[in-house]
């Protein structure tokens, strides 16, 4: 194999190692592995093998050696690339990304199946209320903040005419902006901006680049300074760690790529689908445990153009109150009539299908043509997951259809990773439509769609997407088929394999299990379901890579979740959870949280959350979850939230506290606790 000199990476003149420098260039496959093989070769004379992902500063527990680095050729950017600790992976442990896309832990304790435990009543933690003082200061926040708006408005209008011009009517034209609507924009929004819509470039694995910024006229327009740094990423929806730019599924797409090109062209297909999209449908309702399948090229378009599709005129939809945008816009675009019920309520839920069975429709109170129930599987606000054993039943009872929209659920919980179908054990089937994205857990884009054929078909014929959308592009698509194929595993018969990828598996493994049949999930995916082209990795194969991925996630989502819970802070929704909404209330925190958090000497990326997305009251930071995550880094977040939540008194909660050391080093045991 052809190699580049390579030299060897000086020693970091900092603590961290996510200061990011400026570089282009990047190197070849061939001088990558070789720089990897280099240094591992020199590593193992150390002996000794890791648990984890070397940890993100040089004052952790886990020293990088700057010695045994991945070496640097000319442009090579050093903080984009596989570093090892100072013991060395051993023959076990192939990595096929790098640490900051993914942090590789070897360690089987920190793993975790994310399971509903059976006959046991499900429950999310139930929400606190914080102090009265809190609120009330909270409150007087917001009239303070608008007060001053409305007197810098007024005086600004008189002596600076010219700053508000589009506020104005303006010869004979009106004003672009409405002066009250835009007003919590202009004075609220503003003054915390730089915590929002920072631009980031590459992967948003493990750790993100951000590219920095500053304001010279109060957060009105954002300067480039032209630096970069890189920040561990808790903010992203990458729950099952495939957004990378390296290992089996990237080079799946990279192959799909030299095969269909960017974009979806060359069609060979009505409707501009490719053989490639018809695996991927097929795929999709064996993975969801579904009949049939319909691919989107847009998760919000999914739902907006398929509600429509399914009812209309005369039928009634139940909506959660916490429902998604793009259900309440398909919903409005439906005609159908529509009622809310409160967030998770099972009760309010029931009593409400008790009054619209027995009323029917307004002025005729003839009987619904359809009842529709929607409800999301994983409530990405709030962190709850929906009660579907207690749905399960009113719909026996009630006899109405359920519609569960898994855009945060599929690929993130139940021990399959199939969603809150297979997080309950409840046959999927029993669901009449299941909705999904796969913008998270796949690293992909896009939507689907799964229920019987019949129903899949009828929206495929009178669903807008099929009608008015672009298919999906075939390297998405190729990531959706790969990822999906990581998760199930892909049994081949060895006598009719070429590939010596494949020929690793024997044929004998290829049969559902008793387990898998239990709950309606076929087994093993076919090799004739999958592209021809594609050679899946040995991971790939026996599904050890997916069944890792989702086992890091459950173990990360519930250190996480608890260890708030033992500092004393306030979060919502339930354990198993990859989203951990922490509040804040005070929406003057907000900003100083994210600060704080970004400016730390391992920068934290966090996503902070206020109305009108919110209650006015309930401002939060919304930590979200991924398998890429080590212990480590969630050890690094605790660390960083008991700091800023002593200086900013956010240890509101009730309960048992633990000091933060004994969370960390009790963390296997805080995980594994059976639920009060």
């Amino acid at each position: 194999m052809p190699t580049s000199p390579m030299a060897i990476q000086p020693a970091a003149p900092t603590p961290s190692i996510f200061k990011k420098k400026a570089s282009s260039v990047m190197p070849t496959a061939a001088s990558y592995l070789s720089a990897v093989s280099e240094a591992d070769a020199r590593s193992r004379a150390h002996g000794g093998t890791p648990s984890s992902t070397p940890a993100l500063s040089l004052s952790s527990s886990v020293t990088v050696s700057s010695e045994d680095t991945v070496l640097n050729e000319t442009g090579f950017d050093f903080n984009d690339v596989l570093t090892y600790p100072s013991v060395p992976p051993n023959s076990e442990q192939v990595f096929s990304t790098v640490h900051s896309e993914f942090g590789h832990c070897a360690n089987e304790k920190y793993r975790f199946t994310s399971q509903h435990r059976a006959g046991t009543q499900y429950k999310n933690y139930e929400e606190q209320d914080p102090p009265y003082y809190i609120l009330v200061t909270t409150y007087l926040s917001y009239l303070m903040v608008i007060c001053l708006g409305h007197l810098r408005d007024f005086i600004g209008k008189r002596l600076r005419p010219s700053v508000y011009k589009h506020l104005m009517v303006q010869d004979g034209y009106a004003p672009l902006n409405s002066d009250f609507d835009s007003f919590y924009t202009r004075r609220l929004k503003t003054r915390i901006d730089d915590c929002f819509s920072h631009p980031v470039t590459g992967v948003p694995g493990r750790t993100i680049m951000l590219l920095d910024r500053y304001s010279t006229d109060y957060n009105m327009t954002m300067l480039p300074t032209g630096t970069r740094t890189r920040a561990l990423n808790i903010s992203s929806y990458n729950y099952l760690g495939f957004a990378q730019a390296r290992g089996a599924c990237a080079d799946a797409v990279e192959e799909s790529v030299a095969r269909y090109g960017v974009s979806a062209c060359g069609t060979r297909l009505e409707g501009g689908m490719l053989d490639l999209h018809l695996h991927a449908e097929s795929l999709v309702a064996r993975f969801v445990g579904m009949e049939s399948s319909l691919i989107s090229s847009m998760g919000f378009a999914t739902n907006s153009t398929i509600i429509p599709a399914l009812v209309g005129k005369g039928s009634l939809v139940i909506s959660d109150e916490y429902n998604h945008a793009s259900i309440r816009f398909g919903v409005r675009l439906s005609g159908a009539n529509v009622r809310t019920f409160k967030h998770n309520d099972m009760q309010a839920l029931e009593a409400l299908l008790r009054e619209v069975i027995s009323q029917g429709q307004p002025k005729t109170h003839r009987p619904w043509k359809k009842i529709l129930l929607i409800v999301e599987g994983l409530y990405s606000m709030e962190g709850t997951m929906v009660n579907l054993p207690v749905i399960m039943e009113l719909k026996k009872k009630y006899k109405f259809y359920l519609f569960v929209d898994e855009a945060h659920s599929i690929g993130a919980i139940g021990p399959r990773g199939r969603g809150v179908s297979d997080y309950f054990g409840i046959n999927p089937r029993s669901v009449d439509i299941l909705m999904g994205t796969f913008t998270k857990s796949f690293g992909a884009a896009g939507g689907y769609v799964a229920g019987n054929k019949d129903l899949v078909d009828s929206i495929r014929m009178y669903g807008h997407t099929g009608t008015y959308a672009e298919a999906m592009a075939p390297p998405i698509v190729t990531q959706v088929i790969a990822s999906m194929a990581s998760i199930m595993g892909i049994s081949v018969p060895t006598e009719k394999s070429n590939s010596p990828a494949l020929s690793l598996i024997r044929s004998d493994t290829a049969p559902v299990t008793a387990e898998d049949s239990e709950c309606q999930y076929p087994g093993k995916v076919p090799s004739s379901a999958l592209p021809p082209w594609m050679l899946p990795s040995p991971s790939m194969i026996d599904g050890s890579d997916g069944r890792m991925r989702l086992r890091r996630l459950a173990f990360n989502a519930r250190y996480l979740n608890r260890g708030l819970r033992k500092l004393g802070f306030i979060t919502y929704g339930g354990v198993d959870s990859p989203v951990v909404p922490l509040l804040l209330f005070n929406p003057g925190k907000m900003a100083v949280f994210s600060r704080m958090m970004r400016t730390r000497a391992i920068p934290i990326v966090v996503v902070v959350v206020g109305y009108p997305a919110t209650p006015l009251v309930t401002s939060r930071v919304r930590f979200c979850l991924s398998a890429s995550h080590t212990k480590e880094d969630v050890d690094t977040v605790l660390m960083a939230c008991d700091e800023v939540g002593d200086l900013l008194n956010l240890k509101q909660g009730d309960g048992e506290r633990w000091p933060l050391e004994q969370i960390i080093e009790r963390a296997v045991e805080l995980v594994n606790m059976p639920e009060a």
